[in-house]
């Protein structure tokens, strides 16, 4: 009887593990996951790589990483309603292998620019705003697809394991990025990223056209993107949950702005610990986007949480001056994050319509490609002035006071509502 108890325990534990990756069951996410993974890892070499360029080229400037943040800004600020738009008026599968091979041959000039050693400083930023209008249409394509490939039921884990794909890259990529620019050179981690949108583009290719992927209904553009926005601004856990995260976004400096800043002035390391240290965000984001994937739906509670840690974090994170507090404090900060994303995500693409889920998601791309990178402009320039020290933890006062305001009223008008 005790061994018959044991193995009911190992096979509940086995289907409590396997609920977490429920919507790989279904073929066509599966394969696209596939596809994504060694793609997010690639993405992830050409961050750290770009990140290292621009350090190199301007002497160390925290600044200089701010104007090339500022430029992909700018062009998710002008493109990004466009790109939702479009998702929701074309067929997301040919929208999107568009704009993966088009981001493929911008890596592949990146890496040929700085193999030949003519790369500067204004090339990368006209680089980086033509990748930011590309994604423009991109990522609410790739979002909305989402709901066409797996159920609604399992929509929330598949937005939690594509999320973890990414944050999971976090953990090879950088490390891997600093590897191969201490073996070869930065040029290659470019060309790599190039040749890691192959997968991806096969399980595009081999996505079968669906009725659901070719939205049919037609209307003026500029009409469609109003509809969407109207259908967020009625929703107050939309606005709320937008709100929440964008000031998280744009008054927290990112890791792509904050880890090479902390690794080459605070901690005094070099390109393999960077890399590391890129990781330890990574494995954070991992474990809450598997925790997010073993809920069925997010709540508004959940979401305030995990931003009150996140500032805790962020806050010891920027003050930390060892490697192993640095590490850990940025673990939990990728946990606290990738909560706070999915939530956000999820809250989008399930109080929405099916119809209108690519224009409603260019605001989360909106929010991530634009007002973060917006923020690290103001950032870079407060880390130049007075430290990061000082940066981070006033950016995490901000952040806290100012999202649990917004989050709390929202929470007590749900359950007004309710009631």
């Amino acid at each position: 009887m005790q061994l018959l108890g044991m193995k009911a325990t190992t096979a509940g534990a086995w289907r409590r593990w396997g609920y977490g990756f429920r919507a790989l069951r279904h073929q066509h996410f599966r394969a696209l996951w596939i596809g994504l993974v060694v793609s997010a890892v690639g993405t992830w070499m050409q961050i750290v790589a770009q990140s290292l360029l621009v350090l190199r080229l301007s002497h160390g400037s925290a600044f200089a990483l701010g104007c090339v943040s500022l430029a992909q800004a700018c062009a998710f600020f002008l493109f990004a309603l466009v790109g939702g738009g479009f998702a929701d008026r074309l067929n997301r599968r040919l929208l999107l292998i568009a704009s993966q091979s088009s981001l493929a041959l911008l890596a592949m000039t990146l890496g040929l620019l700085t193999w030949t050693g003519v790369i500067t400083l204004p090339a990368i930023e006209a680089i980086a705003f033509v990748s930011g209008a590309i994604l423009s249409f991109d990522q609410p394509a790739r979002a909305a697809l989402l709901s066409s490939v797996v159920p609604q039921e399992d929509l929330l884990n598949a937005i939690s394991l594509q999320s973890a794909v990414f944050n999971a890259a976090a953990i090879v990529g950088p490390a891997l990025a600093g590897l191969v620019v201490n073996w070869i050179g930065l040029a290659a981690d470019f060309f790599l990223n190039a040749l890691s949108f192959i997968p991806f583009l096969l399980a595009l290719a081999i996505l079968p056209s669906m009725p659901s992927l070719v939205p049919t209904q037609r209307e003026e553009l500029i009409k469609q993107i109003w509809r969407g926005l109207e259908s967020v601004r009625r929703d107050t856990v939309l606005v709320s949950a937008l709100a929440s995260y964008g000031i998280l976004l744009f008054a927290g400096p990112s890791l792509q702005l904050l880890v090479p800043v902390l690794a080459v002035h605070r901690l005094h390391v070099g390109a393999s610990m960077m890399g590391v240290l890129f990781s330890a965000a990574g494995v954070g984001a991992v474990i809450g986007a598997l925790v997010l994937g073993g809920v069925r739906q997010p709540t508004m509670r959940l979401a305030r949480g995990a931003l009150v840690c996140w500032c805790g974090a962020l806050a010891l994170t920027g003050t930390a001056t060892s490697v192993p507090i640095t590490f850990c404090s940025l673990v939990l900060l990728g946990i606290c994050q990738s909560i706070a994303g999915a939530s956000t995500s999820a809250f989008l693409q399930s109080r929405v319509p099916l119809q209108q889920r690519g224009r409603v998601m260019s605001l989360n791309t909106l929010l991530v490609m634009g007002v973060r990178p917006l923020g690290d402009f103001p950032a870079s320039a407060m880390i130049s002035a007075i430290g990061a020290p000082i940066t981070a933890a006033g950016a995490a006062m901000v952040v806290g006071v100012a999202g649990c305001a917004i989050y709390t009223k929202a929470i007590r008008f749900e359950r007004s509502s309710s009631a």
